[in-house]
């Protein structure tokens, strides 16, 4: 289970991390929801903290090519 936190985004809802699947989640203002795989949690923590989390997001997680899955 993954314990999401509220961030401050234009797109971007929520994120969550699970450490013991190495899992991010990313919950989005549209309402889909997807899982990121295999991911640092040191990324996570940037996340929350980004100035830009969409920004963010694309650079060092999309871009990246992280397996992912849409849950939602």
């Amino acid at each position: 289970m993954m314990d999401y936190v509220k961030v401050r985004s234009s797109t971007v809802a929520a994120v969550g991390y699970d450490d013991s699947a190495g899992a991010l989640g990313v919950q989005f203002l549209n309402g889909s929801e997807y899982h990121y795989f295999a991911v640092p949690k040191s990324l996570f923590d940037g996340l929350k903290s980004a100035s830009s989390v969409g920004s963010y997001l694309n650079k060092f997680v999309k871009d990246a090519g992280y397996q992912f899955k849409r849950v939602r």
